[in-house]
């Protein structure tokens, strides 16, 4: 393996020089910089990441702080793969690496910088390690851990839900707009009876989904029922079941907003299941917009998040922080419908 000091031998510098090079290029002459990046390039050398990481106190890493207890089927969700694929593009295309700091509440594993119940001991390990900054997904349990990270200094983006601190910000997709358009949508296709299945409570994208959802029927000029607000998790089978529950009531909806693709395929499902025609007899709209949509019969018309937007602007606000002292505004991604089969056509002029 080639080593620093053969480099500096080569191009006639010291091995600090070298280590400037690839630390802190701003501090070494162009002409010495592009002959030290020529000698390196011929010799196929690469500094060693854990001592850059040593001496500028900062890795090339970045967290991912992510609940993966087995518990939780969060990890599964398509929506959140695709996204986490365009998060990691987006750094590596700067030179930075994901790491997923795999976390649990489980009570069998309560490790100091493991469990997010203890959240200084896990900014400690961060701090350990040099990370760059953390990305941090929410699990709906997690708002005490996320607001000590958020006070901690450290870099921190926060997917989907609000978060601020001195280098703190947040992603977030205009949940309750794209909403609100799916119901002023099946609206305007004549609907009255208009019922949602939600997300899970304590989730905020679930609830600005559902503040959306209110706020068409209003727009609209239709009246909320609590008969009609049936809650979810975001999974096929929550929206089998609440499409069931649907169904049963003595007026049941001639259509329905769920909060995920997921659940919309459920609710597909169930209307199938009962003998309905969609859109015949019941209209089906979704959210997200992942790769099934397109993909079942009928295909699902939804309400489409820019998922690699997402990992671009999470990555464009870490590298902020990183390079910079303060934390960028937050950052709210517009959604768009995607009108397909599933609920009988476009809106009447």
């Amino acid at each position: 393996m080639v080593t620093a000091r053969e480099v500096a031998q080569l191009c006639g510098v010291s091995v600090a020089t070298v280590s400037r090079v690839f630390n802190r290029p701003a501090t070494v002459s162009a002409t010495t910089r592009e002959r030290v990046e020529r000698v390196a390039r011929d010799l196929d050398f690469s500094p060693n990441e854990s001592a850059r990481a040593l001496s500028r106190q900062q890795s090339a890493m970045v967290g991912l702080v992510w609940d993966t207890d087995h518990r939780r089927p969060g990890w599964r969700h398509p929506f959140l793969q695709d996204l986490l694929l365009g998060l990691k593009s987006a750094l590596s295309s700067h030179g930075y690496h994901l790491l997923l700091l795999a976390t649990s509440d489980d009570a069998r594993d309560r490790r100091p910088g493991v469990s997010l119940a203890d959240p200084i001991g896990y900014v400690s390990m961060t701090r350990r390690h040099h990370l760059a900054g953390l990305v941090l997904i929410d699990s709906g349990t997690d708002a005490d851990a996320f607001t000590a990270f958020a006070q901690s200094g450290l870099p921190c983006v926060a997917l989907d839900v609000a978060l601020s601190g001195p280098r703190a910000t947040h992603v977030t997709s205009d949940n309750a707009g794209g909403a609100a358009e799916a119901v002023r949508h099946l609206a305007a296709l004549g609907h009255r009876r208009i019922a949602t299945i939600t997300g899970p409570r304590g989730n905020a994208p679930a609830a600005a989904r559902t503040e959306g959802y209110l706020r068409g029927l209003a727009e609209a000029g239709l009246t909320a029922r609590e008969d009609l607000v049936i809650t979810g998790d975001y999974y096929r089978e929550s929206g089998f079941v609440g499409m069931r529950r649907l169904l049963a009531r003595k007026d049941p909806p001639t259509a329905v907003f769920a909060a995920s693709d997921e659940m919309a395929v459920g609710a597909l499902l169930a209307a199938r299941a009962a003998g309905l025609r969609v859109p015949g007899d019941l209209a089906v709209v979704g959210f997200d917009d992942i790769e099934v949509a397109s993909l079942v019969d009928p295909a699902l018309t939804t309400v489409a998040q820019d998922k690699p937007g997402f990992g671009t602007a999470a990555a464009g606000a870490m590298l902020a922080m990183i390079e910079n002292a303060g934390a960028p505004e937050p950052v709210l991604l517009p959604t768009k419908l995607v009108v397909r089969d599933s609920c009988g056509g476009h809106p009447r002029r």
